[in-house]
């Protein structure tokens, strides 16, 4: 019995000395930190530049523009021109179209509208006489309105109308003896031809009177452009046409460009 417990004894002491001669285990490895990146500048990209815009044809020009009649006229008399003892009723009713029953003061309105934004976009700046039917503006008071304005040419805008239903073409009339009438002609001459080409229409002349209240109190070069006869049932149609409308203004934008030389 003593031999079997020295037996265990020695036996316990070789293994304890067995498991302390086991190396004991690494330490974990330590991980150095890893640095974050540097940050990356963005570099915004450098606009396209922007094209100045090309100034229009008539940049600094100002230019009138008076649509004829109103929807109702005004028989009270005004003198026809400064001085004299002549006298016409303020503004005329005007005619209207044979086969639409349009009347002038409706359709040179809508004419005038498009001869405007055509003279804008040419960079020119455009005053109307009216742009409404309930306005009660004499002749003689819308020359004066130009005039204060400083124009450097004024359109009055009309129709023609006959007795007859065969007279058509464009015509357009300066007066005779004031003194702007010259450089009015000058101006009508270049006009016309470039209405005619852009339309089609008869060419019926530049006429001189001294017979109309607008044309005699301006002050500036003043021109009445009269488009085409309302009373030609053709002509009418035409007149009253969005795109005929439009070479009309057309026209007369390039005949500007012509008379001031843009």
């Amino acid at each position: 019995m003593k031999r079997v417990f020295v037996l265990i004894f020695v036996l316990a002491l070789v293994m304890g000395a067995a498991h302390a001669e086991q190396p004991a285990a690494a330490p974990a490895a330590t991980t150095e930190p890893t640095a974050a990146p540097e940050p990356t500048a963005t570099v915004a990209p450098t606009p396209e530049p922007t094209a100045t815009p090309e100034p229009g044809r008539l940049a600094g020009l100002k230019i009138g523009i008076d649509p004829g009649h109103q929807a109702h006229g005004n028989n009270e008399k005004e003198a026809i021109a400064p001085g004299s003892k002549d006298k016409k009723p303020k503004v005329a009713s005007g005619t209207k179209g044979r086969k639409t029953g349009i009347p002038e003061y409706m359709t040179v309105l809508e004419i005038s509208f498009k001869l405007r934004d055509a003279l804008e976009a040419e960079g020119a700046e455009v005053r109307m006489t009216r742009e409404t039917h309930d306005v009660d503006i004499s002749n003689q008071e819308r020359a004066i309105m130009m005039n204060e304005w400083g124009a450097d040419l004024v359109l009055r805008i009309h129709c023609d109308g006959s007795t007859k239903k065969s007279p058509n073409g464009i015509g357009l009339f300066v007066n005779k003896s004031f003194p702007i009438s010259k450089e009015s002609r000058r101006a009508a001459e270049a006009i016309l031809p470039r209405m005619v080409e852009a339309t089609g229409a008869k060419k019926r002349g530049v006429y001189e009177r001294d017979t109309y209240t607008g044309l005699n109190w301006s002050e500036v070069p003043c021109i009445l452009v009269e488009c085409g006869y309302l009373t030609n049932p053709d002509e009418d149609e035409r007149l009253n046409d969005h795109d005929y409308q439009l070479l009309l203004a057309e026209g007369m934008v390039e005949g500007i460009c012509d008379y001031f030389g843009r």
